[in-house]
């Protein structure tokens, strides 16, 4: 290598070492002032969620339509879940979402939309109250939302978020993180193949104990949705979960 290109070789490293500190100290400036929007998330979720009172969270697909057998299942468990003194919240969009505010509109109940920021199918549905939609950034901090302020989770028939949002709280009271409350799963059909994996796999593996399979209850009817949480709350007290 001549003088002149191992001159040229060091320069470009410093240059390259130059940019590498740069857009590292960059990122490190991000993340922390990252932090305050995070709190900030938090404090506008606690500071509405804690005066809305005994709430139900139903989950679903976004892409359901309103003509899909579930929307309806899902409009009547709203409904119904109002009649015996809860609120519904759901994640504010379209779909099943959709469907569990108008059903807790129809009866007269709370209806809460915490909804998230998607590049596509993400929008708030008309049957919220007025001060209860909230936008959220992080995913993290809505699901804090969800388990802390619901005092059951409706698992309607949905994709990854659905699936998210169902094992994160299973998770939770498995490690006695947070207390338990009802979870019920809509649809023996949709979600038989999940649940059979869950036993022929997990539990035979010994990746979880055959109590775990006693932490969701599988419907199909609106009535027996709503008939398991109010099993559980005339046995329980409400209470927040953590």
């Amino acid at each position: 290598m001549s003088e002149n290109s191992e001159n040229e070789f060091q320069f470009d490293q410093k240059v390259q070492n130059s940019f590498k500190k740069k857009t590292w100290d960059q990122t490190v400036t991000k993340d922390s002032w990252m932090v305050f929007k995070v709190m900030a998330e938090f404090v506008d979720g606690y500071e509405k969620l804690a005066k809305i009172g005994p709430c139900v969270s139903i989950f679903g697909s976004a892409r359901l339509k309103t003509t899909d057998p579930y929307y309806q299942v899902a409009v009547d468990i709203a409904e119904k879940i109002t009649e015996i003194g809860f609120g519904v919240i759901t994640g504010g969009g379209p779909g099943i979402m959709e469907a569990g505010n108008k059903g807790a509109r129809k009866g007269g109940g709370k209806s809460i939309g915490l909804n998230i920021e998607l590049p596509f199918e993400q929008h708030f549905n008309p049957f919220i109250d007025k001060g209860y939609s909230m936008d959220f950034d992080y995913f993290f901090v809505r699901k804090v939302m969800f388990v802390k302020y619901s005092q059951g989770f409706i698992v309607m028939p949905g994709g990854f978020g659905t699936l998210d949002e169902l094992t994160e709280a299973m998770t939770l009271i498995q490690t006695n993180k947070i207390g338990r409350f009802p979870i019920v799963l809509v649809g023996t059909q949709y979600w038989s193949g999940l649940l059979d994996w869950f036993k022929n796999t997990l539990l035979a593996n010994g990746m979880i104990s055959e109590e775990d399979l006693n932490l969701y209850r599988v419907v199909d009817t609106a009535e027996d949705a709503v008939a398991h949480i109010k099993a559980f709350y005339d046995k329980y007290a409400v209470d927040v979960n953590f």
